[in-house]
This record gives C-alpha cells, sequence and structure tokens, in this order.
C-alpha cells in the first residue's frame, strides 16, 4: 500500500517518470535491499529513535533507475524512430545483452501492437537473426552470434 501512495504523490507532485516506468519492478528486481532497508530503518521505531535515511536513500536509488531507464527508451525512440517495427526490434536484440520475453519486448515499445511484435519475432527467426527458448509464458528469445 506505501508503494502505491508513494507513485501517487509522485504523480501529484508531477513526477511522472511510474506511468512509464513500473517502479515495483525496479523494486521486485532487488527486493532483498528493499526489505533489508526497511529492516534498518525500523530499528528503535517503538523508542522513537528510528532513521528513515537509508529508506529515503534506497527510494532516491530506486528513482534513479526508473530515471535512467526512460532515458534510455527516449534515446532509443529517438534514434529509431523512422525504422520499422521490426527493425525497431532487432535494434533491441543488438543494442542489450540476455534474453527477452515477448511481454518485455511489448513493454519496451509500448506503441508497437502484440500481434507486430509476433510478426516481428517470426520474421527475426525465420531470417535467424534470434533464437527461442522454452515454450508457452516462459519462451524467451535471444540474439545469436554471428
Amino acid at each position: 500500500m506505501s508503494r502505491l501512495l508513494t507513485l501517487l504523490l509522485l504523480y501529484q507532485s508531477d513526477y511522472i517518470v511510474g506511468k512509464y516506468i513500473s517502479l515495483e519492478m525496479l523494486i521486485e528486481q532487488d527486493k532483498k535491499t528493499y526489505y533489508e532497508t526497511l529492516k534498518s530503518c525500523s530499528k528503535g521505531w517503538y523508542e522513537g529513535k528510528n532513521d528513515y535515511l537509508s529508506f529515503i536513500r534506497y527510494y532516491m536509488g530506486i528513482f534513479l533507475k526508473a530515471y535512467r531507464e526512460f532515458e534510455n527508451r527516449v534515446a532509443d525512440f529517438r534514434l529509431i524512430r523512422k525504422v520499422s517495427k521490426e527493425d525497431r526490434i532487432r535494434h533491441l536484440f543488438e543494442s542489450r545483452s540476455g534474453t527477452f520475453s515477448k511481454r518485455q519486448l511489448i513493454e519496451l515499445c509500448p506503441d508497437i501492437s502484440t500481434t507486430t511484435v509476433e510478426r516481428a519475432l517470426k520474421s527475426l527467426l525465420d531470417a535467424d537473426v534470434i533464437g527461442k527458448t522454452g515454450a508457452g509464458p516462459g519462451t524467451a528469445y535471444f540474439r545469436k552470434k554471428k
């Protein structure tokens, strides 16, 4: 609940990065640190001697990650906005390492429909540019080495 309220307060203060980058996802990626931070700033709560500074620093780090991710997405979009949608998806595989699920690609390119992402993935698979591992919801796509 507190994270939802934080997001609401950010929106009300015109910090809209949470509309484009999921703060929840960033926290989920390293939830161990989140809970450790909560625990450390809760020490001395009952005596009124707890310190919120570690929690504020943690959240500021999350905001910084969110803005950096947003900046990367905007930069990618500016560079390739006149390129076809399939080429934009190809660019994601070329510019980043690791695997992508279809859901992740849709999140990275919110202006591209699910059908178009699926069509681009099929085309890139047929062209042997990317590979596929897993099946169903666990399917992931990766760039093939040249």
